[in-house]
């Protein structure tokens, strides 16, 4: 971003956007359960979504990141307590009741088109997992098919973070995405550390 910025007139609006899970985890349910007609928990996905307009770089940002990062979660705290997001859920609901999947699914698409990129996660396991005796060191997932040319898909697994890119043929340098992400993080953990130094 800010490579791309410098020298540049464009003050077009980048969005982000960033996909909920709606589905409510009270507790463990089979998929028994789940395909029952009046399930607490119904089988299938439940999501919603919101359009999160990036903040704009500015010196400021530039020089304590952890501002920039601060101003993205506000926006996203601000916009996921609101109405929207029920809203949104519901309306998918109901599309898909009132006219099927495959008008609900030309919406989603249609929505999705008009983002530039997106943003999603996962809670993954607290514990190590193994698979036919074999122990699993770490685990990520990644959306497939979207019509973005950027897709962020973040999952934990045990004390790990694990986030993966997925973009677009020829859309963006490889290399140079992942040495700016590399220095963004780096620059994330020295203002962090400064920060702590400050409060001690």
């Amino acid at each position: 971003m800010q490579d791309r910025g410098k020298g540049s007139s464009d003050h077009s609006n980048c969005t982000a956007l960033a996909r909920l899970n709606t589905r409510m985890f009270r507790s463990y349910q089979s998929i028994k359960e789940m395909v029952k007609p009046k399930a607490e928990s119904p089988w299938g996905n439940h999501f919603a979504f919101l359009h999160v307009q990036l903040p704009e770089l500015v010196a400021s940002t530039e020089l304590n990141p952890i501002e920039f990062i601060r101003k993205a979660q506000q926006i996203i705290k601000r916009k996921r307590s609101s109405l929207a997001v029920y809203l949104t859920a519901a309306f998918i609901e109901i599309v898909k009741k009132l006219k099927g999947h495959e008008v609900a699914a030309q919406y989603i698409h249609k929505t999705m088109v008009n983002a530039s990129m997106t943003v999603t996660n996962m809670i993954g396991p607290v514990e190590k997992m193994s698979l036919a005796n074999h122990p699993i060191k770490g685990m990520y997932f990644a959306v497939a098919g979207n019509p973005q040319s950027l897709n962020i898909t973040i999952v934990s697994y045990v004390d790990k973070l694990r986030l993966t890119l997925g973009a677009e043929k020829g859309f963006i340098d490889a290399q140079k995405l992942k040495s700016c992400i590399e220095e963004a993080f780096q620059m994330i953990l020295k203002s962090v550390a400064c920060e702590i130094q400050q409060k001690n």
